[in-house]
């Protein structure tokens, strides 16, 4: 969805064993293109759910695009990257994420990621940890943290019965009112934040092809896992950030997973009057931890 991109931002693709990723990367001015080769990349990933794409960074990552090479994709199954019709698991995205690194940096990288796909990258740190340089992550969580799921909202019988997955998914991302209605009252703090943009952005990525295999693979809990069984091996400096009303998955959560390693996570920030996507809802607090991020640890 190169139209929801900000000005002097591209569309590049790079292929994977599970399929291609697009992602998007300072291309034309006001960026300077002829110097962009010589500075260190940051990687931003985005999170899981109807929807996701991209698009969910690019209010926070153009502050950086003087000083860092950009790169920020659409995971497989999300945005514009490849749709495989398959029954996804864990390590489609382990796999294809650190192949990705593998093709469009130079290692070890900076990744920011946000909820599920942090929680993943967490896992990648720990089995390949001469990839990341650090990591800055918002909200991480296996979304069976300590073995309490919190991700599942529907039947399992109903998001797998053929016909019926269709018209959950359709109702449920593919109409502009449901994904109004889910930002506004489960991703943000303050819906009145949720602009005419950030609908249409998701909704255009919702409309991909093949699209809801992904999603429903999601929904099925087929992608949770229990982070707190991980967290303890990571050794990457890390900082994690924390909408101080998301939901789903608590701050008493977050802080709870910090416990848990707090030689690794240097640091762990509440983000006052904000959701789950703080990075979306208030670019301006995470663009300046961010800053400060860098700053330490590159």
């Amino acid at each position: 969805m190169l139209q929801f991109q900000p000005p002097g931002f591209g569309q590049k693709v790079v292929h994977t064993s599970v399929g291609f990723m697009t992602y998007y990367t300072q291309t034309t001015a006001p960026w300077l293109i002829a110097e962009r080769e010589n500075l260190p990349p940051l990687v931003f990933l985005h999170n899981f759910g109807g929807g996701a794409c991209a698009y969910e960074w690019s209010k926070v990552y153009p502050a950086f695009a003087v000083t860092h090479e950009i790169i920020a994709p659409d995971l497989i199954g999300w945005g514009e990257s490849a749709h495989p019709v398959r029954d996804y698991q864990i390590n489609d995205y382990l796999t294809s994420i650190a192949e990705f690194i593998r093709h469009t940096c130079r290692p070890p990288v900076t990744v920011i990621a946000s909820s599920l796909t942090a929680g993943l990258i967490i896992r990648l740190a720990i089995t390949h940890p001469f990839l990341f340089q650090a990591l800055f992550l918002v909200c991480p969580s296996g979304f069976d943290d300590f073995g309490q799921g919190v991700g599942r909202r529907l039947p399992l019988g109903l998001i797998n019965t053929p016909l019926l997955d269709d018209f959950i998914y359709t109702i449920g991302a593919k109409n502009e009112l449901a994904v109004r209605n889910f930002l506004q009252s489960f991703l943000f703090a303050k819906p009145e934040r949720v602009s005419q943009e950030m609908v249409q952005a998701f909704l255009a990525s919702a409309k991909q092809p093949n699209a809801k295999f992904a999603a429903l693979a999601f929904l099925q809990g087929n992608l949770y896992f229990d982070l707190s069984l991980y967290i303890q091996q990571l050794t990457i400096p890390t900082v994690i950030l924390w909408g101080e009303e998301a939901q789903f998955t608590s701050v008493q959560l977050g802080q709870r997973l910090r416990k848990l390693n707090t030689n690794a996570i240097r640091d762990f920030h509440t983000i006052p009057d904000a959701g789950v996507l703080p990075h979306l809802e208030r670019p301006e607090v995470v663009i300046g931890l961010l800053q400060r991020f860098l700053k330490i640890n590159t």
